[in-house]
C-alpha cells in the first residue's frame, strides 16, 4: 500500500451520499509521485464520484482529501492548479479548430506555477497523436476530441494527471502513444491516477491498483502483489486436444503440474494471473447496488 506521507494525491475515509444511495463509502487511496495508480470498478462503483471530489467539484460528506498538499474542498483552485484532468467524454468548443482549442486551453491554464504548457511540446504531441489541428472541433470524431484533451494534458507542466477513461475512442496505435506519454510523465515525477475499463491497459501501466465495489475498497496494493495473491495460471494441452486454462493456488501448483504431466499433457505453462482475474474475482455475480 502506498505510504500516505509521500502521496501526491491522498484520500482518507471519503464518503459521499446522494439521497439514500451511498456512492463512496469510507474510501482510502493514495498516489505517489512518479507512479501510476490504477483505479478500477465497473460503471456505478463510485469512481467518478471520487474523482469529482478530489477535483473539488463536489463536497464530500466525510473524509479528507489532499491534492499536492491542498484541500480541494477549502481551496479547489489551489488543489487543481498543477493538475491536468482528462475525462472519458470530452466537450470542446465546436467552432474552434483543434489548434485554437489547444491554444485556448493553454491560456485558460495560465503560466508560472499554474501548470502552463510548452508550445514546442504541444506541437510535438500534435504530431505524435496524428491530429489535424486545422480541422474544426465539430468535424472531429470522438477519438480526435479525446486526442485534443490528451495533448493539452500531456503538454501541461503539472505534478499530477487524473485520467478517467482517457483512451476512449482511440485506436490501438494511439493507445500506444498514450502509454508512452504516461511513461514519460512518470519519469518526470508526475503522479498519475488512471481510471479505465481496459484492464490490459491498467496492467501494462500501473504500479499500484485500487479496486472498489459499491463505493468501498475491496482490494488495494502493488499490482504484482495483487496478482500474486490469486495464485498462478496453469495452461496445457491434453492428449485429446482439449485445452487447460485455470487458476491454481500457489501451494497446489506442483501437484497440478505433475497431474497434467502424468496425463500426457504438453505445452505446459505456469504464469502469474492477469489483472482481469483479480478484478473479476470481486465482481462475479455481484450487484453494485446503484453507486455512482
Amino acid at each position: 500500500m502506498t505510504d500516505h506521507a509521500t502521496a501526491a494525491i491522498e484520500i482518507r475515509g471519503l464518503t459521499k451520499t446522494f439521497g439514500s444511495t451511498t456512492a463512496v463509502d469510507g474510501l482510502d487511496l493514495a498516489v505517489r509521485p512518479g507512479s501510476v495508480h490504477g483505479f478500477l470498478g465497473p460503471n456505478g462503483a463510485g469512481k467518478s464520484t471520487t474523482i469529482r471530489a478530489l477535483l473539488g467539484l463536489i463536497r464530500p460528506d466525510a473524509g479528507e482529501i489532499r491534492v499536492l498538499g491542498h484541500d480541494p474542498v477549502a481551496d479547489p483552485a489551489a488543489a487543481t492548479r498543477r493538475v491536468a484532468y482528462v475525462p472519458g467524454d470530452v466537450a470542446l468548443w465546436p467552432r474552434l479548430t483543434g489548434a485554437e482549442t489547444l491554444a485556448t486551453l493553454a491560456r485558460l491554464r495560465g503560466g508560472g506555477d499554474r501548470g502552463g504548457d510548452d508550445p514546442a511540446r504541444r506541437a510535438e504531441l500534435v504530431e505524435r497523436f496524428d491530429l489535424d489541428p486545422a480541422k474544426k472541433v465539430r468535424e472531429y470524431s470522438k477519438g480526435n476530441r479525446q486526442k485534443v484533451a490528451l495533448i493539452a494534458a500531456f503538454a501541461a507542466d503539472v505534478d499530477a494527471l487524473v485520467l478517467d477513461e482517457p483512451t476512449s475512442g482511440l485506436d490501438p496505435l494511439m493507445e500506444r502513444v498514450f502509454a508512452d506519454c504516461v511513461a514519460e510523465a512518470t519519469a518526470r515525477g508526475v503522479a498519475v491516477l488512471l481510471s479505465s475499463h481496459i484492464l490490459s491497459e491498467v496492467q501494462a501501466l500501473a504500479d499500484e491498483v485500487t479496486i472498489i465495489r459499491a463505493g468501498a475498497v475491496v482490494q488495494s496494493g502493488p499490482l504484482a502483489e495483487l496478482t500474486a495473491l490469486r495464485g498462478a495460471r496453469v495452461t496445457a494441452t491434453l492428449p485429446d486436444g482439449a485445452g487447460v486454462d485455470e487458476l491454481v493456488d500457489h501451494a497446489a501448483v506442483p501437484a497440478r503440474l505433475r497431474e497434467l504431466l502424468d496425463a500426457g499433457a504438453t505445452d505446459l505453462g505456469c504464469t502469474p494471473p492477469a489483472l482481469a482475474d483479480v478484478f473479476l474475482a470481486h465482481y462475479s455475480g455481484a450487484d453494485e447496488g446503484g453507486a455512482r
